[in-house]
């Protein structure tokens, strides 16, 4: 065989590796709408909080559960995916951009707060759920009333959250601010009087006082609106739009409300309203 058909023989054989490593089909195509990965792989990855109560838990058997695990089954299940072929990988604040920028998760439903900021580098569909900043305190702590009140004390949020700088910002440029990986280790260290009080949402706060009944009071002095989010690819309008149905269809079958009792009401957490889709 000549060197110039040996040279084409061997070419012929890269590209064909090349193809094959890329993945071939649209449904394993980085850049392909979820809806499309939904369809052709009838499997997805789905970014979730592991260590909120009410919102998503990780159980002793490894499963999950809470209100972002059943909007999530909800939606992987109008895009064509059976729950048995969701994988939940944990989440937490500080990398939910990233899973989606690198491809280690197709969606994110975790507590994720859509903003203008968050925007530039993510897609939102939803809200699905409208939530408030408030504080979490120890039950016989009487001194700390709302955020205006925080001054000389130690105050808990976790990395990649804005809730702690918010309140220094606006309410209490005294405050110590202190970071944690999660929430559960703020509720540790309010709980062992290593730090005064926590601040995120209310409705993730109020999961983790129905857990130390008597121990931990909700402070219930909302001070911003927090509307969360399903987090996707950036420009992923298609898997927005599509996802945007499925949760309509949620909020007027009465699916959502069910969920939000479910997963929410032993904390006495009220059901707020059906939110408002933000079709941007």
């Amino acid at each position: 065989m000549s060197k110039r058909l040996i040279a084409a023989a061997l070419t012929t054989v890269m590209v064909a590796l090349a193809t094959s490593a890329c993945g071939g089909g649209s449904g394993s195509d980085s850049n392909a709408s979820v809806v499309d990965k939904a369809k052709n792989d009838k499997k997805l990855v789905i970014g979730v909080k592991a260590d909120q109560p009410g919102l998503g838990l990780r159980t002793p058997d490894g499963s999950f559960k809470g209100l972002d695990i059943d909007v999530a089954t909800y939606v992987a299940k109008a895009l064509g995916v059976d729950p048995k072929n969701i994988t939940f990988k944990e989440t937490v604040s500080a990398n939910r951009e990233a899973f989606l920028e690198q491809g280690q998760v197709d969606m994110v439903v975790a507590t994720y707060s859509i903003t203008d900021e968050r925007k530039q580098k993510v897609s939102f569909a939803g809200p699905y759920f409208v939530a408030g900043q408030d504080l979490l305190v120890r039950a016989d702590d009487k001194s700390i009333t709302g955020p205006d009140s925080l001054n000389g004390k130690k105050l808990c949020s976790v990395a990649g959250s804005t809730s702690a700088q918010k309140i220094k910002d606006s309410y209490a440029k005294q405050v110590q601010l202190q970071e944690e990986r999660s929430y559960s280790a703020c509720v540790d260290r309010v709980l062992g009087g290593q730090l005064d009080a926590i601040t995120t949402d209310n409705a993730i706060l109020a999961g983790y006082a129905s857990q130390h009944p008597g121990k931990l009071r909700l402070v219930g002095k909302t001070f911003s609106t927090e509307n969360y989010g399903i987090g996707l690819k950036k420009d992923d309008k298609k898997g927005r739009d599509a996802i945007n149905d499925a949760l309509k269809k949620m909020f007027d079958s009465g699916g959502w409300k069910a969920a939000v009792e479910s997963s929410l009401g032993s904390s006495g957490f009220k059901v707020p309203e059906t939110p408002r889709l933000d079709r941007y």
